[in-house]
């Protein structure tokens, strides 16, 4: 690890990491990524020990009222004084490995004119980390990109790295410690189905209700089996029946706000989404 260092340094990197109250992951993030020559936190308001620690681990810390998933991306891009950045939710984290690789092939992708790199991501669910689930098990994120070849689209929700040029993929893992019990799964899944229940009502998108059981009923086929998540024991099951749960309910909100506009705006205020910075990117 100690000669990966070195290398790092001839390639400067822009860390990128947006915060909203992560006082318990901001310090394993930042410090995760040792050969970063800068590190960025866009803290959108933090009440907790946020900005303080990541100050403390070696962050400069911008402040940005919410704009959007996609948005604030694009503003924090725009803020990095290099033109390769590493952009990581505050939850994420290289493995030792992947930090070491990362220095010692950054020469080869900049010469090979990459626009991004694919980092492996490997999610920790329920306290350890999923063996064979696909979506959570070496799923490739489009994480470290050229700043001039790469912009995030800006939906409500999902954002995702549009980018133009070919990819370079790694090896060691990208460590994601997903919410650290079910009642933040929960609450993410009803602000994620809020934002793209309001995207579809907002694209004029039909509701299909007589499709809702077979949607349902074909996702968790799909996750258990195709996707491997019967071979994580209950932990799979829970997480197909999740994500099954989720495909559905966003459709169920879509119908709702259809038959009951004034219901979209009921949810905003008891889920807060005037300003909804709590719940990071997928």
């Amino acid at each position: 690890m100690n000669a990966a260092v070195p290398v790092a340094s001839a390639v400067p990197l822009t860390l990128l990491v947006m915060t909203y109250n992560e006082s318990a992951n901001i310090a394993a993030c930042l410090d995760s990524v040792p050969f970063a020559d800068e590190k960025i936190v866009i803290d959108s308001g933090s009440e907790d020990d946020t900005v303080a620690i990541a100050q403390a681990h070696g962050a400069r810390v911008v402040s940005q009222a919410w704009l959007g998933y996609g948005k604030q991306r694009n503003f924090a891009t725009g803020l990095a004084t290099h033109k390769w950045i590493l952009f990581l939710d505050a939850d994420e984290r290289l493995s030792p490995a992947l930090a070491e690789e990362i220095a010692q092939r950054m020469p080869e992708v900049v010469k090979n004119s990459a626009a991004v790199g694919l980092l492996p991501r490997s999610t920790h669910f329920m306290g350890r980390p999923m063996r064979w689930y696909r979506p959570m098990r070496r799923e490739f994120k489009a994480r470290l990109y050229h700043r001039e070849h790469a912009r995030w689209s800006e939906p409500r929700v999902h954002e995702s790295l549009k980018y133009r040029g070919p990819g370079v993929k790694f090896r060691a893992e990208l460590e994601h410690r997903h919410d650290p019990t079910l009642v933040h799964v929960q609450l993410k899944t009803l602000r994620y189905a809020e934002l793209k229940a309001l995207d579809w009502v907002g694209q004029g998108r039909a509701v299909r209700p007589w499709s809702w059981p077979v949607i349902f009923l074909a996702t968790f086929l799909k996750d258990y089996l195709l996707r491997l998540a019967v071979l994580d024991g209950t932990r799979g099951w829970m997480a197909a029946y999740l994500d099954a749960h989720y495909t559905l309910y966003k459709r169920l909100r879509q119908f709702e706000m259809v038959q009951v506009p004034l219901s979209a705006k009921s949810a905003a205020v008891q889920l807060q989404l005037k300003d909804d910075r709590s719940v990071n990117a997928p």
